[in-house]
This record gives structure tokens, sequence and C-alpha cells, in this order.
């Protein structure tokens, strides 16, 4: 009837034009869902003839032109909806099959679609909704199309995304599709661009939608962008949206099982029932973005920046300047700039009172009426009258809060200005307005580039994860403009502050799910010994010759017994052969303590040696390791020297470098036993009683002299215990799970040297060769263990030896063969992991040794097993050791109340990760139990015995 009317209305015009008229007018009711018949007939009906024609060559271009089908209206009610999400399914699951060559053009296409209709679409958006700039809103539409697929054009979004080969790693997006997309009044084209094509660009399907009061044309622009996906060869349904959003029906699609993700841009309503929804979603929070100018900032530019920013658009982008405090020192001028660009400020009280409550409502939330409007439509809805160049509404405010409508986010060209006293005094308020409403979203400083410290304290104290420098928070916010590293997008991450998932300008990676592929590889290895290692017989005045020239002060750390001895002498004379001062500190007690340690610091701060000499057995080898550290890194804590770690590669606290006060540390053992001169351990009692290891490849010493003169004079037993010592480095270090080709090559050669000569050089101590070997056998295995690392015999000798003073070596012979079966279960508790031990194969390897010894030839695994465990406990016989802890003179009932004690402290021992039986601590309480009664043979027959640990 319109349609008629406005024909009969236009009969006296030429009946070619009057024609042409009409059916743009038809052509416009179809296209645009009935505009004609309820915008621009009813005008021309009224007489308003040049209003008609304006609305007429208003529409959008597809009102201009035949469309090409037109739009399929949405049935009604949940069974229209699940209809709708049946094809949009349906699109979902043909999208997976396209490659990144077809989603590029696709995304190529219909950027460049979007940018072409930006100008329509961005008449269509001011008609619809009555708010905001034309030509701002082209500038939107524009930025929308062309910056987003410039930033990802080159991204990788489907399939293999990334593969590494070598480490055999495989990463594959998948969409997170179908999406549920709102999209706000305030951008209702722009912000349907962008979303549509980082969905496009990550093949999520994408169902949008709009606010009621611009959801033709929001419609319209998801119109434009999924005619051209689909001439471009996506799938049909891949882009569709609500014709007639309801609050009601955009819930049902919010909820509806097809939706598998919901991305919200919008009012705090929104957001909130996006992320109470129970569906996977991002949300953005409201922005009061605050800018700060201080007295060094360039005027000009500053008012510019922000006179552009906050007439953008009518102020509609969250991200706007809504208050901008100004140092007392260029306040005035500031102000006065400010006006001649167009701001009027506020005088009256009525006024200002007039303007903050049409701005927010007295439920304290923004009045919609007034968003994105004109300054002078702001000023009637207030009842005021303002000058007619106006182009932003400012107020002078002092105060925020509640009860300072001003002090709230305002989404127009309305502006709050404080004055603040100095910088300090602007940060504060900047802070406060963002806590008032813009946590997590966007602030912006004007300042001199020079003031680092200024820039540096205004992005540290901020809330808010948007922090501009120099730039108008409109255009610096959304990226890509003003600044390099901000991404482009129409949504805005506030964070958890704003109370948002994310924190970054969303783009296409939000919208995609990453599935790592990781294939088994093993972590490199190594074999990591002292630089230089001299080893024979009388070497000591050859060895020392490499200090000629290189040092000149050397500190000799040693005990006690090595300077009464008169063992001191051998190493001193060689120093003054080779003129070089030398200092001797020979307060090393057995079993060095923390204050050992320190009184060594105290006498290297004195002395100030350029190297270092350890002489002596474990103790001064241990105690100058940690000397050195300490004395060149003072600021170390000792609970960090002690921390336990799993990969000492990925070790919590690193050990910094040494060598930076004391060029060297050489080592000479005096004891065939700990092996320390050749490793990165050192081990220190602490006030607990307890031993700690300390253990970093930066502790290594420089150089090792092996020479076994210096063991001749060794007593018996501590021959046996450090011997033994030394068969359970060997033997751990054999079958850790970080043992390798190399170390089990020493490890084993270690194990013959002990069995050929532990029993003569504790018998024979006179046999020189049998010192020899077992002083090479201790080295051997110190190499081992430094790369292989050890095990449980250790753990549990550590904590066994503190608590009842048991010499450690004698520890290690008590409870190794109960270890060795416990270990050699081939169904394990549990098995330590580690990616080079791929199943439990300790008693392979246990038999492995018993065939390099010659035992059992011929025999089964379980039998080499039991006879190397019988050579190794008649090896310790043979030595005169105690064979159980009962032996040792420990109560019985003492030592039961300490068995729980003590499998804790070994359980968190440093050397329990490279053991190739996990241990639970019940397990750990009955191996001690064990070790109290004797050995898990019958050592007359060397008869088999139940082993309960081991069934």
């Amino acid at each position: 009837k319109s349609l008629t009317e406005f024909s009969k209305f236009s009969r006296d015009d030429d009946n070619n034009n009057n024609n042409n008229k009409v059916m743009m007018l038809r052509q416009g009711f179809f296209a645009s869902g009935g505009v004609a018949s309820r915008v621009v007939a009813p005008l021309a009906c009224a007489g308003l003839r040049p209003m008609a024609e304006l609305a007429v060559r208003s529409l959008s271009t597809a009102a201009l032109r035949e469309p090409l089908s037109p739009p399929r209206q949405e049935p009604g009610g949940q069974a229209g909806l699940d209809e709708m999400m049946d094809r949009v399914a349906k699109a979902q699951r043909e999208f997976l099959s396209y490659s990144q060559e077809q989603v590029d053009e696709i995304f190529r296409r219909v950027s460049l679609a979007a940018s072409k209709a930006r100008v329509p679409l961005a008449k269509l958006a001011v008609e619809n909704t009555g708010r905001g700039v034309l030509e701002d809103k082209v500038i939107k539409n524009h930025y929308a199309a062309e910056f987003v697929y410039n930033k990802y054009k080159h991204l990788k979004t489907v399939d293999v995304v990334e593969r590494d080969v070598a480490r055999g790693y495989t990463r594959i997006a998948e969409p997170v599709g179908p999406i549920c997309a709102f999209v706000p009044v305030t951008n209702p084209t722009s912000t349907v661009v962008f979303k549509t094509l980082i969905a496009l660009k990550t093949r999520n399907a994408i169902v949008f939608s709009p606010h009621p009061a611009a959801a033709r044309s929001s419609n319209e622009a998801a119109r434009v962008c999924a005619e051209e996906a689909v001439r471009a060869g996506a799938p049909k349904d891949c882009v569709r949206w609500l014709e007639e959003p309801t609050r009601d029906l955009s819930t049902r699609l919010l909820h509806h099982p097809e939706i598998n993700f919901a991305l919200a841009t919008g009012g705090p309503s929104v957001v909130e029932a996006s992320y109470s929804s129970g569906t996977p979603a991002i949300g953005v929070g409201a922005g009061n973005a605050p800018a700060l100018v201080d007295e060094t900032a360039d005027i000009d530019m500053a008012v510019s920046s922000i006179f552009m920013s906050k007439t953008f658009d009518n102020g509609m982008i969250c991200a706007a300047e809504q208050a901008v405090v100004v140092v007392d020192d260029v306040y005035d001028v500031f102000k006065k700039s400010l006006e001649e660009r167009g701001a009027y400020f506020l005088q009256e009280a009525a006024s200002k009172k007039a303007v903050g409550d049409c701005i927010v409502k007295d439920n304290l939330k923004i009045n919609p009426d007034i968003v994105g409007k004109s300054p002078m439509e702001i000023a009637a809805m207030a009842g005021i009258t303002i000058p007619e160049t106006t182009l932003v509404i400012a107020n002078e405010v002092e105060e925020i809060g509640d009860h300072e409508k001003w002090s709230f986010e305002k989404l127009s060209p309305t502006l709050a200005v404080y004055r603040a006293k100095d910088f300090e005094d602007g940060v504060r308020i900047c802070k406060d307005l963002a806590f008032h409403g813009g946590e997590g979203h966007t602030s912006a400083l004007y300042t001199s580039p020079l003031n680092r410290k200024r820039v540096e304290r205004f992005e540290r104290e901020m809330p808010t994860y948007h922090v501009l420098v120099d730039s108008p928070s409109t255009f610096g916010a959304i990226g890509d403009m003003y600044n390099f590293h901000i991404d482009p997008s129409l949504t805005l991450g506030c964070g958890t502050a704003g109370g948002n998932s994310v924190s970054v300008n969303v783009g296409p990676e939000n919208l995609l799910n990453y599935k790592s592929v990781a294939e088994k590889r093993e972590n490199m290895q190594w074999i990591r010994v002292p630089p230089t290692i001299y080893f024979k017989r009388g070497i000591i005045n050859e060895a020392l010759a490499d200090l000629r020239g290189s040092s000149e002060r050397v500190m000799v750390v040693t005990d006690p017994n090595m300077k009464e001895l008169g063992v001191v002498d051998t190493v001193t004379d060689a120093l003054r052969d080779l003129d070089i001062k030398c200092h001797v500190h020979d307060e090393v007690a057995p079993e060095p303590s923390f204050q050992c340690i320190r009184d060594g610091i105290e006498a290297m701060q004195h002395f100030k040696p350029d190297t270092v000499i350890a002489l002596g057995g474990g103790s001064p080898l241990d105690a100058a390791k940690v000397m050195r550290l300490l004395y060149e890194h003072p600021e170390l804590k000792v609970t960090d020297l002690v921390a336990r770690f799993l990969d000492i590669r990925k070790r919590i606290h690193k050990f910094p470098a040494l060598g930076s006060k004391i060029k060297k540390l050489i080592e000479i053992p005096t004891t065939s036993g700990t092996g320390a001169e050749m490793t990165p351990f050192a081990v220190i009692s602490a006030d607990d009683g307890y031993k700690y290891p300390v253990c970093s490849y930066a502790l290594t010493p420089d150089m090792a002299i092996v020479d076994p003169e210096f063991a001749a004079g060794m007593p018996k037993t501590l021959t046996a215990n450090t011997g033994y010592d030394v068969l359970t480095h060997a033997v751990e270090s054999y079958v850790s799970v970080m043992a390798t080709d190399y170390t089990q090559a020493l490890s084993a050669r270690a194990v013959l040297l002990v069995d050929r000569h532990l029993s003569n050089a504790v018998n024979k101590p006179d046999d020189m060769a049998a010192r020899e070997g077992m002083h090479n056998a201790s080295a051997i295995a110190g190499v081992a263990f430094a790369n292989a690392f050890l095990g449980i015999s250790h753990s549990m000798a550590h904590a066994l030896g503190a608590r009842f003073h048991i010499p450690h070596g004698l520890c290690n012979a008590l409870v190794l063969s109960h270890v060795m079966l416990y270990n050699a279960s081939t169904h394990p508790t549990k098995m330590t992991a580690f990616p080079q031990y791929r199943y439990p194969q300790a008693k392979k390897h246990y038999a492995e040794l018993a065939d390099m010894l010659g035992l059992c030839p011929g025999g089964s695994d379980d039998d080499k097993l039991h006879a190397l465990v019988c050579r190794f406990e008649h090896l310790k016989a043979s030595a005169g050791m105690p064979l159980s802890v009962a032996e040792c003179g420990v109560d019985k009932d003492s030592y039961a109340a300490a068995v729980h004690d003590m499998a804790e402290h070994a359980f968190d021992d440093q050397c329990t990760g490279a053991n190739p039986r996990y241990p639970l601590i019940k397990e750990l309480e009955a191996l001690y139990l064990a070790a109290y009664d004797g050995p898990p043979i019958d050592m007359n027959t060397c008869a088999r015995q139940i082993y309960s640990l081991n069934t």
C-alpha cells in the first residue's frame, strides 16, 4: 500500500524517473528487510519528497541492485533455530576439510569485499542506529577489513602449523566453532567484518547475534561477507545471523548444543551472560580510559591526539579517553588549546549536573540514549544550550566515585578534565579512574620520550593491560596504527582485572584449539670431567709445574692429619720450587659443616689466593669446592646450594660460573674412595646432623692429580670402607637410569679393578700395584657417577651414617646387596621416569657385571645376579668389614625407632632420582630393617633366600 501511495505521489514526475525510484524501493524492500515500507514510503506519503529521495540514496549497495537472492528468513522459535544450527554445523564439518590455500583465498576475497562495501555499510550503520559519524564508520570498516587481513594473511591456521622433526614436535590447529558472536550497537558493521574474517581464517562457522537496535546494518555486513565467502568457495551457511534478534533468541543461541564457543563484544550484561552460560567464551570488559598529560608533554600533539581520539565516531570506541588528567604546570595552556579545538567547558553547576545525569542514569549505568550522539544532541537531551561549533562537551571535575557521574565511562563526545598537582598526583588520579569501571582496559600517558622513569612508573602502576604512550587511545588500543606490537582488533581483552579470560587484543589464534603431538625423544647426555687429569705414581712435581707463570698465590685446603703426617709438605715443597707463595689452611674436620666452610672462606678473604689445592680425603676435597663457590659468590644462600633437582639442566637454582677470583681448583686425593677429584659433587653436614649433597658442574675441579703415593699410608679399615664406596659408585652408576655406553664402560672397569685389588689393598698394605689399582678405580668410578649419578644405596647410606655415625663407605657396604636384589625386580612397584630408560633393566645390567667377572657362566640372569651378590658379600668379608648394622654396635630398638625418619630422608635424597626402581618410603623402611640383620644370602653356603621385596 505504501508503494502504491508513493507512486501516486510521484505521478507528476517524469515517468521514467518515477519508475526507477519505485524499482529502487522494491529492491530495497527485499534487500533490507522492509526498510522501504518502514522508512522511505512514509516520508514520501507525508509529502517530504527530498527526505524520501535522500533515504533512497542512503540505502546499502544491495538496495541499489537486484539482490543475488532474497535472504533466507529464519523460521521463528526453537525449531527455526535448530534448523539453522543444523546447517551451520554441517558447514563447520565441511570446513574441516579445507586446506590452508583455500582458507587464505576465502580470507582475501572476503577482506576485499568488505573493504569495497565500507561506505554503504557505514551509511547503513548510521541510518540504522542513529549514532556515530558516517566518515568515521567508513574508516572503522576499512580498518577491520584491511588491517586484519594484512596482519594475519600469512598466519598458519590449518592442520599442521608447526613441525620440528628433530625434536619430535608437531602442532596442529583446529577450529573451536561453531561460534556465537555478539555484536554491539557501537560498532555494528566493523565488528561483524572483523569477527567474520578471523572466523573464516580459522575455519570456524560463525552465527551473529546483533544488537536489536543495529540488526539491519549488522546483518547486511554479515550478508556481504557471507556471499563473498561462498563465491570464494567457503561452505554455505558458514556465516549466519539472527534476522530479528531478541534477548530470548540470543540466549537460546548462546546455549544451543551446536555452539562450541562464544565471542562477546558488548555491554556488561552480554559479557556476563556469555561467561556464565557454560559455553567456553571470550568477552571484553568496559573501558574508562584515563589519559595523563604531564608538564614535559608536547601539548599541541597531546591535545590533537586526544581530540581526534575522543571525537572519532562520537567517542563510541571503548578505548577512547573518558577523562584527561593534566598536571598543574600546563593545565591552563592545555585547557585553552582544547577550547580552541572545539571543546566547550560547562560553567554552571546546573549544566554540569544536567549533562552528568544525562550521561549516567540514577542506577549508575550509562544512558544508552547518549552513546555515539553528537554534542548538540546530548545538550538537547540535557536541556542546555551550547555553541553550534562544539565538538566535545568538557567539564572540570575534582572527584571520582559513584556520586560523580562524570567519572564514569561515557562513550560519547563528553570529556572529564582533572587538574593534578604533579605527576605523582596525576598517576594516583588515573589509577582511581581506571579502578572506577575501567580495570584492565586502557590508559594513556603524554610525556617527553626522555622520561623513561615516568613511563616505567606509569606502565607498572596502571591497572590496565593496554598502556599507551603519546598515542590517541582510540587508535592505539585497537592496534597496528600507532604502534607495532598490538594486534589489530575490535575486541579488546581486559584480563582478569576486567573480568575477562584474555588480556590481549583478540585475534585468530584465540579461535583455535592447538593439538600438541610429541614424539618420544631422548635428552642429550654428556661426559664432563676436569679439564686436566694427571695419574701415575710420583707425579706431583711434574703435575704442579703447570702452575708456573699462571699462579702466584696458592692456598692449600686440608685437614690436621695431613699436616701432622707431613703429606702437606710434599705439595708445599713443590710450590716453593716454583717460587709460588702458599698458605696452608688445615682446619677441615671430617664430614665438614657449614661453619667449617665459613672458616675457610675467611682464610681465603685474608690470603686472597688465585689457586686452591685441596689435599686429603673426601672432606677437604668437598669443602674446598664449596669454599671457592661462596668465596666468589657470597650472595648465594645455603638453602639454594642443597636444593633438590629432578634434572640438573632444569634445576630451579642455577649455579654461577666460577673463576673470577680463584682461577684454578686442583684436587689431590689421599684416599681411594670418594672420587671427589673428578665430580661436581660435595657433601656437607648441616646442623640437623644429616648430610646434604651440593651438586653443580661449576664445582668440577680444574685439575685432578691421581697419585697413588698419597694413598700409600691408608689404614686397613679406611682402605676397606673407602674401597667399598668405590664399588658402590661403580655398581650404582652402571645400573642408573642415566647410564650411557660411555659411563658404563667406566663403571664396569672400576668394578673389575675393585674386584681384583680391594682385598690385597686391605690385607697387603705395601702392595703398591693394589693401591694404584684402587686409586685408579676410585677416579674412574668418579668420572662415571659424575655423569650417570648414583642410586638409593647412597641415599640410604647418607641417612644411616648421619644418624648412627657409621663411616659412609661401610654404610654403603651394609645396604648394597639388599638394594641390588630390590632393584632387580622386573615388575617394580614404580619405575623411575627417564626417557632413555625404557623398561626395568637392572637385573640384566647386574648380569652383565657378573659376566665380566666370570661368574656363573651359562646361568640365567637370576643365577648371575645371585652370584654377583655372593661375590660382593665375600669381598666385604675378606676385607674384614661388618656384615650387618647390628655388628656395628647399633641398638636394635634405637634403630627401629629411627627407620621411618631415615627412610624419609633417603627418599628425598638427591641420589634417589637416578635409581632404576623408584622407591616407596615403606620399601626403604623394609630395606633398612633387612640391613640390620645382615646379608640377604647365607654366607656359608651362598644359598638363595626368599627376599620379600623381590617377589
